[in-house]
């Protein structure tokens, strides 16, 4: 039997990189001697993280439409057909048994590529709300991994696996490391630990919140460990010579971060959605309101309503965050609470339950899967 070969396609952010990379991991555990292709955006940021993880990686010169008039909107047609056209080459020189999508640019057309060769594709939707292109590629999708329910408003009943999104497997155990994320952070471990994460690339209202605000919450006993992003680094550094604050450009050890932090602040983005319902932490969600289908609100909301965190809309911040804040961080059972509800919502096994569903295909498609030809 021929080894196994696999193309991803995924990127624009962490939230899309890392899961591609979950599930390449999980499917190279169970096929050894298998072929993986990595499909991204040239000038992104997976065309760096992918190799670091071990893997290739071609690119497409694909972008997203901008919500104004922009050179880049009118270049936007035909850097699509360029992407189609490469896509279609790519996926017919490396001849996969499944191409699997976690979102961005890239995926849109290496799966529609990839359906139009009758090769199953399987789409892993993160949000709560899914975007056009996962809406688009559904129609020929084999199955549709989601990580939240009702999603059969947007995508074939009959496709859809609830698995939840795929998360850093370290983050299971991080409940057992307290005392090590306290060491490793040089944390007083007499003092409540407030993390505040922007996302990947940091987050311009976050930081002009915490810049506010973080005075006043060391002054409430509380030590602070902001994650700024690399591009607001040097801008917020200054704020670290302040005793019981700690500012980052980003946090390698979010095992550790996670197991010291007794409140978060966070983007509501699929992946950090995921990881917080395993961390377990009360959490004040800001969404992000400049993003495709406003989907981090709808993700934040979608906790919110199981009574699993707080939701603070950005317009919201100026009037609200400090009494929201100081009552959550008096109110000891409001913190059990959250903390209890959102832990309900964690899917652990989300990479295996996704690798699952690909075995299955590749089981099913075996006998009948058309023969791989030579260019």
């Amino acid at each position: 039997m021929a080894n196994k070969r696999f193309i991803l396609s995924g990127g624009g952010t962490g939230g899309h990189i890392y899961p591609a990379v979950a599930i390449a991991n999980e499917l190279k555990l169970r096929f050894p001697d298998a072929e993986f292709l990595f499909v991204g955006a040239q000038d992104k940021m997976e065309m760096q993280k992918v190799p670091q993880a071990g893997y290739a990686i071609k690119g497409l010169w694909i972008a997203g439409l901008q919500r104004k008039l922009t050179l880049q909107n009118l270049m936007f047609p035909l850097k699509l057909m360029s992407s189609l056209w490469k896509a279609r080459g790519i996926v017919r020189g490396f001849k996969p048994d499944v191409v699997i999508g976690t979102g961005g640019f890239a995926s849109g057309p290496t799966l529609q590529a990839a359906g139009a060769m009758n090769i199953p594709t399987v789409v892993q939707e993160q949000n709560s709300y899914p975007g056009i292109t996962n809406k688009m590629l559904a129609k020929k999708a084999a199955k549709i991994c989601v990580a939240y329910e009702g999603l059969e408003r947007f995508f074939p009943k009959d496709k859809i696996v609830f698995t939840g999104n795929p998360v850093r497997q370290d983050l299971i155990a991080m409940h057992d490391h307290k005392a090590q994320a306290v060491d490793y952070f040089k944390l007083d471990p007499n003092k409540r630990t407030l993390l505040v994460l922007g996302g990947s690339l940091g987050s311009r209202r976050i930081n002009q919140l915490i810049a506010k605000e973080v005075v006043n919450i060391a002054a409430q006993g509380v030590q602070v460990i902001w994650q700024c992003g690399k591009f607001y680094y040097e801008e917020y550094r200054h704020f670290a010579e302040k005793e019981n604050i700690q500012v980052m450009a980003f946090i390698d050890r979010m095992d550790l971060v996670y197991a010291a932090a007794d409140i978060v602040i966070s983007r509501a983005g699929a992946s950090s959605v995921s990881e917080l319902c395993l961390v377990g932490k009360p959490v004040i969600f800001i969404p992000s309101p400049n993003v495709a289908e406003d989907h981090q609100t709808k993700n934040a909301k979608a906790i919110v309503d199981k009574g699993g965190a707080i939701l603070l809309r950005e317009s919201e911040l100026d009037t609200q965050f400090g009494e929201t804040f100081s009552k959550l961080l008096a109110d000891e059972n409001w913190q059990r609470e959250l903390a209890e509800n959102i832990l309900k919502l964690g899917k652990p096994n989300a990479t295996k339950e996704i690798v699952d569903e690909i075995v299955k295909l590749l089981n099913r498609t075996s006998n009948n899967r058309p023969l791989r030809t030579s260019n």
